[in-house]
């Protein structure tokens, strides 16, 4: 189960976007197992149908929406939406973005665009919208998910150059929407993060494997992992941080190999744990259960 308190987001609202697959799927489990109610949103009906029925088929705790984040009229109505069937909005997680591999010279501008509007317009659209219409009144927490594109990212620039926008919106923002009793952070997952949406989407068998051997873990990461940093910066126990950007990489980020060489080891393992549906939970007679 979760390392948090169990209920610690008892009576709590989330709304996380690509909440149905890979880490926002994490994300979304670990904030139901601490009480939380939560909204999922995804272009694809059939991941949220699939993920409904996995994590709560009975829809007491998990309600799911189809949306295209870089529509501003879907954006919209998915905030009035959720304010509307679950009351309110307490925790926005921009997780919800693509991107594709391709050097520079060889990207179109439709795809160029099609990455900067997910990634960059999408987030600005979410934060704003969830702003105007709950936050700017009742106060909140958002955290963004961005990306490791701080030395760059070749064969990724489009995505980097829309991460790393992210990045200073989140400090724009910070300061700007502060008086509105609103903090917001990021999240930076490694590219070492392994999930099968991820590997499907690359297509490629050996890429998590080069990236696992540039971490100081020497290992890859888990999505539970990111789930956990961003639990962290929706708690309480971050209410003095804000306009930060975490980075969850294992390491990675620091590390140079010409300069200090790291030997295959197995002393920092990963963080895991089982997620259980809301019915399960009942069923379940621990003590330590989280009670949705």
């Amino acid at each position: 189960m979760s390392v948090f308190r169990p209920g610690l987001f008892k009576g709590k609202v989330a709304l996380v976007t690509g909440g149905a697959t890979g880490i926002g799927r994490a994300i979304t489990e670990e904030l139901l197992s601490l009480g939380c109610k939560v909204m999922i949103a995804s272009r694809k009906e059939d991941r949220l149908r699939e993920a409904q029925k996995e994590m709560d088929p009975k829809g007491d705790v998990l309600l799911t929406k189809v949306c295209n984040i870089r529509k501003e009229d879907q954006v919209k109505n998915l905030i009035s939406s959720t304010i509307k069937e679950l009351g309110r909005i307490d925790y926005l997680v921009n997780n919800g973005g693509g991107q594709f591999p391709s050097p520079v010279s060889n990207m179109s501008l439709k795809g160029w665009n099609a990455v900067i509007e997910t990634n960059l317009t999408g987030t600005f659209l979410m934060c704003r919208e969830t702003y105007e219409q709950w936050m700017s009144d009742h106060g909140g927490v958002i955290v963004n998910i961005i990306a490791d594109m701080f030395r760059g990212f070749p064969m990724m620039a489009h995505t980097g150059a829309a991460r790393s926008a992210v990045d200073n919106l989140t400090k724009s923002l910070a300061v700007e929407w502060a008086q509105n009793g609103v903090r917001i952070n990021s999240v930076a997952p490694g590219s070492s993060i392994y999930s099968p949406t991820a590997a499907r989407n690359y297509n490629e068998d050996n890429i998590f494997e080069r990236a696992r051997a540039g971490i100081p873990t020497k290992r890859l990461g888990t999505t539970q992992e990111i789930a956990s940093a961003v639990c962290f910066l929706l708690s309480p126990g971050a209410a003095f941080i804000s306009g930060e950007t975490l980075k969850v990489d294992g390491g990675g980020s620091l590390y140079s190999p010409l300069m200090w060489q790291i030997s295959e080891h197995k002393n920092l393992p990963a963080y895991q744990w089982t997620y259980k549906s809301p019915d399960e939970e009942q069923e379940n007679d621990s003590p330590t259960k989280a009670k949705l």
